[in-house]
């Protein structure tokens, strides 16, 4: 249902909450709160309402998860293991080698324990062995996690590409788990103990297929895996983390030398020159800030592009490790699915959004075809970026150095509200009014209530609303719609979920 369905009669909400008494608020949340007690209640319930007494200032952070990647040989059944992990089918499973080409991150869970699952792709040794560049992707999926699963098809048993990949596995010092596959049969048991002799200790026999064994695996990698990332950890404190996304050649690394003030990355017409993230440590505004110029993200990423493939994990890790993403757009180009693309991966992953119109000297009021460019690209803005409206937004030039000056303080206000935190009492006297002014309409002739609501988190600002049915998605929209009107929001994700609960029968 859409938003306008809620709209009605003006409500002078934003009067009403500039006038309001802080401490009768917390006191009537406070009774609101405690009414949930007549209700059934789950057991992470009560941990999230303790919480609901905390201060306006009182952050807390997200530790990144932790990452296990699943490496080996093409058609070995990675990606059965993933989807058996994640117990749904998400990646593609075919006898054809290598079939895994473009989405390789997931999130997964096993004993209540959350983390990141990476299905790096096969790869396929030339007739002189593991060639540099293949030997590269190895390397950086390797480095790029946590703990390593290893898996090798035990009927074929150990080839000399999966000896290769034992070197660079020894040489990481990364925790590795020998994952035997295709053992659908505990007669078969001996065919996985035979691979012992790659020196990665015990081989965990496993039917990725069937799905024995697997829950075995999953415990021993718990008890191994840290709980937060060392290779993605949250760095608290220290230079902010941006992350530059754009598709290729829309002028990342042009903007990062522009921020460095010298030529610190390789700027080149073709597209798709950037394969790794480039840390860089920069002044821009008086502050320290890290700077991340990231791989150019390709539409499809295929497996003879394998330098690609690779390019766009380090992208997804990169957006992992940073508090604020600018998404670079060519203004002198439509705006592309592979931009919209982007975006949605930065909304999915929680990060602060800037904007960042770039090549916006080529738009001169005195070119017909650039003015009818400019034109077109306001109407497009309009349409195909209207869910990120709230996404501060800068038209640069990072050759020129035009307007680069507005770069920093959109970055400063995007991550103060991507911090924000709304004390509880103000929190509900704002869902009272709302609701009192805008109800949600009656579904099969009931009416669900908000009982309670408050903030859980920040980064991004996450809320949890109490309820005694389900809202319309259109409502929920609306809700957020009218946070961002009351407070500042600019430049940050806002989540809301909800919790129905039933009244308790005495």
């Amino acid at each position: 249902m859409a938003e306008e369905e809620y709209e009605g009669a003006p409500d002078h909400l934003a009067d009403k909450m500039a006038e309001l008494d802080e401490d009768f608020a917390e006191q009537r949340a406070e009774t609101m709160r405690a009414s949930l007690s007549d209700y059934d209640l789950e057991d992470d319930d009560a941990d999230l309402l303790a919480g609901a007494v905390r201060g306006e200032h009182d952050i807390h952070y997200m530790p990144a998860l932790p990452v296990v990647a699943i490496v080996g040989r093409p058609n070995v059944g990675k990606s059965a293991l993933v989807n058996r992990i994640l117990g749904r089918r998400e990646a593609v499973v075919e006898d054809t080698p290598g079939v895994t080409r473009d989405r390789v991150t997931y999130k997964a869970e096993w004993m209540d324990r959350r983390f990141s699952l990476v299905d790096t792709g096969g790869w396929e040794p030339d007739a002189k062995g593991i060639d540099r560049s293949v030997a590269a992707q190895a390397e950086i999926a390797i480095d790029l996690s946590d703990l390593v699963l290893f898996v090798v098809d035990a009927k074929v048993g150990a080839t000399s590409t999966d000896e290769y990949v034992v070197k660079l596995l020894r040489k990481s010092g990364k925790i590795v788990f020998l994952v035997a596959n295709k053992i659908d049969d505990p007669r078969q048991d001996p065919e996985a103990a035979a691979l012992w002799n790659l020196g990665l200790g015990e081989p965990y026999p496993v039917s990725a297929i069937h799905g024995r064994g697997v829950a075995d695996l999953l415990d021993a990698v718990m008890a191994k895996l840290p709980d937060v990332s060392a290779v993605a950890k949250a760095e608290i404190g220290g230079p902010r983390r941006v992350a530059i996304l754009g598709r290729p050649n829309v002028g990342k690394s042009s903007l990062l030398n522009k921020a460095a003030g010298e030529e610190r990355v390789v700027v080149n017409e073709l597209a798709g020159t950037t394969r790794d993230p480039v840390d860089e440590i920069v002044e821009m505004g008086g502050k320290m800030w890290r700077l991340v110029d990231t791989a150019g993200i390709r539409r499809r990423v295929h497996l003879q592009q394998g330098a690609d493939f690779y390019a766009s994990l380090r992208t997804s890790t990169a957006l992992e490790k940073a508090e604020v993403a600018v998404v670079v757009l060519d203004v002198s180009q439509p705006i592309s699915v592979q931009d919209l693309n982007i975006i949605d991966m930065v909304l999915e992953s929680g990060r602060a959004l800037v904007l960042a119109f770039n090549k916006w000297d080529r738009l001169s009021d005195d070119d017909m075809e650039n003015s009818d460019r400019r034109r077109y690209l306001e109407r497009e803005i309009e349409q195909d970026l209207a869910h990120v409206a709230w996404a501060p937004r800068v038209n640069i030039s990072a050759k020129t150095g035009r307007h680069f000056d507005r770069l920093v303080p959109a970055l400063e206000k995007a991550l103060e509200n991507w911090d924000r935190r709304i004390p509880t009492g103000k929190f509900n006297a704002f869902l009272t009014e709302l609701v009192a002014a805008h109800p949600h309409p009656l579904r099969g002739g009931k009416q669900p209530r908000v009982l309670f609501g408050t903030q859980a988190t920040t980064r991004p600002p996450t809320f949890v609303l109490f309820t005694t049915g389900f809202l319309d998605p259109g409502y929920r929209r609306y809700i957020q719609r009218r946070l961002r009107e009351i407070y500042e929001f600019d430049g940050t994700p806002i989540v809301i979920n909800m919790r129905v609960r039933e009244k308790r029968q005495r």
